[in-house]
């Protein structure tokens, strides 16, 4: 069979000294990786422009570095950024937990979307990611890892949905974050 195009039969490599013409960022290996700066809600912002720092990708951490990072960018007003470490955590935890992670990025995600002023997505996914944290918790039988206090997680989700509802835009992300570990 013909290749489509001579760079169909290039090399990971070569193909990634060829994609960055097209304007797209590329890492070593050529994968996608969007360089450009970010605000503290994850919304790109000009080439060139002051960003916030964003939150490596693909960091391998403990449940507990997981949930301490994670807490710190969510009382900061970075949701969208506290997703990132809860979608490492999903990528590389265990498989057993990778529901509970995945649950509470869809949680990061849903306050990162009422913040930017997207309340039917935002309470959705809200609701979305309580559903699956509660459904880990129930079916567990074991503490969440971390300290992480789920029933807690789940509650402030819910709550958090029904405002954004009745209220509209989440005007200040750090003003409503979650405690992910129960208060002594």
């Amino acid at each position: 069979m013909e290749p489509r195009d001579d760079r169909s039969a290039e090399s990971g490599e070569e193909r990634a000294a060829v994609r960055p013409d097209r304007g797209r960022d590329r890492d070593a290996e050529g994968k996608a990786r969007n360089a450009r700066p970010r605000d503290g809600l994850g919304r790109p912002l000009p080439y060139g422009a002051p960003g916030v720092p964003r939150a490596p990708e693909g960091v391998v951490r403990t449940a507990g570095a997981s949930v301490n990072e994670a807490q710190e960018l969510l009382r900061a007003g970075r949701p969208f950024h506290a997703h990132e470490v809860f979608e490492d955590a999903w990528k590389s935890g265990p498989a057993e937990q990778r529901a509970l992670w995945r649950g509470l990025a869809q949680t990061a995600v849903g306050l990162t979307h009422a913040a930017r002023g997207n309340t039917t997505g935002g309470a959705r996914l809200l609701r979305r990611g309580a559903d699956e944290v509660e459904r880990w918790a129930g079916s567990a039988g074991a503490p969440a890892p971390g300290g992480l206090d789920a029933g807690g997680v789940v509650a402030w989700a819910r709550a958090l949905a029904e405002r954004v509802d009745a209220e509209g835009q989440v005007a200040d992300a750090a003003a409503v974050a979650p405690e992910l570990r129960a208060r002594r």
